[in-house]
C-alpha cells in the first residue's frame, strides 16, 4: 500500500510531496503560457512593422518568459489549489475503511 504524500511521514513521502508540488507548478506554467500567448495574439500589429515568422517566434519566446516569471512568483494560485486538493483526496482515499474481501 502506498503512503500518503504528506511531508510529515518520512523523507520519501516528503520527496513525493515536493515532486507533486513541482508538477503542479509546471502545469500552472503551461496554463499561464497559453494564457499569455492568447493575450499577445489579441494585440494588433504595429503599422509599418511586420516581422512575419521572426515576430511570431519572438512573441512565443516572450510569452514563455512572462509565464515562467509569473509561475515562479506565485502565479495565479492554481498550483496551490491543485496540491491541496490532491493531498486532501489522497488523505481521504487512504483513511477510508477498506471493503471486506469478497464484497463489491
Amino acid at each position: 500500500m502506498l503512503a500518503p504524500l504528506s511531508s510529515s511521514h518520512s523523507p520519501s513521502s516528503a520527496n513525493a510531496g515536493n515532486k507533486l508540488r513541482a508538477q503542479a507548478e509546471e502545469l500552472e506554467g503551461v496554463f499561464l503560457n497559453t494564457l499569455v500567448k492568447e493575450m499577445f495574439s489579441s494585440i494588433g500589429k504595429e503599422k509599418g512593422f511586420s516581422g512575419g515568422f521572426a515576430e511570431e517566434t519572438w512573441r512565443g519566446m516572450q510569452a514563455e518568459q512572462y509565464a515562467g516569471e509569473l509561475a515562479q512568483n506565485g502565479g495565479l494560485g492554481v498550483a496551490d489549489a491543485l496540491v491541496s486538493d490532491l493531498l486532501a483526496v489522497q488523505q481521504t482515499a487512504f483513511s477510508a475503511p477498506a471493503a471486506p474481501k469478497g464484497e463489491y
